[in-house]
């Protein structure tokens, strides 16, 4: 299984139970984890991250993405297929979004997309809650794989399907 994370997931991690200068091995173990091809993230996802919001908090986060070897190992090979990105947008959000509500939607759909180029190996990670009423482009993650056919599923149950905890190397 190919786990695919939201931005959410790092920068979650980072600002509550893992940060990157108090919990390391957590940052190391996912790396490692990226290096196996067991975790990764589509670009588009990365560049959100990326982008930050250049406060001293996800500093830390972002000199963690711009270690050695981070980008090549976490970011997915290849871009998103854009006629699966479509499907998603048609068939998780609405066929008639405006310009307004693309901008809101963000980078989801792509994260999304990757996962249903190959539904049966991949897993999309997010700490997004399912909210049914939700419509449009307040759709949350977990709502709109469900409707393309895409496994989902929060931090913590990739941590415990990837066995995670500390002296992992040993």
């Amino acid at each position: 299984m190919i786990y695919l994370i939201d931005a959410n997931v790092l920068i979650t991690a980072h600002n509550t139970y893992y940060p990157v200068d108090r919990v390391p091995e957590f940052w190391d173990w996912l790396l490692h984890q990226a290096k196996a091809g067991v975790v990764k993230m589509p670009i588009e996802v990365f560049e959100e991250v990326m982008e930050g919001s250049g406060d001293e908090e996800k500093d830390q986060l972002l000199g963690w993405l711009n270690g050695e070897g981070v980008r090549a190992a976490l970011v997915l090979d290849g871009e998103a297929d854009i006629a699966l990105v479509q499907q998603v947008l048609t068939t998780a959000y609405a066929a008639d979004l405006d310009d307004i509500e693309l901008e809101t939607i963000g980078r989801d759909p792509f994260l999304i997309a990757q996962g249903l180029a190959a539904p049966a190996v991949r897993t999309v990670v997010s700490n997004e809650v399912s909210k049914n009423t939700q419509q449009r482009a307040r759709r949350k993650i977990p709502d709109a794989c469900r409707d393309v056919g895409v496994a989902c599923c929060n931090t913590f149950a990739m941590l415990k399907a990837l066995d995670w905890r500390t002296g992992w190397r040993t």
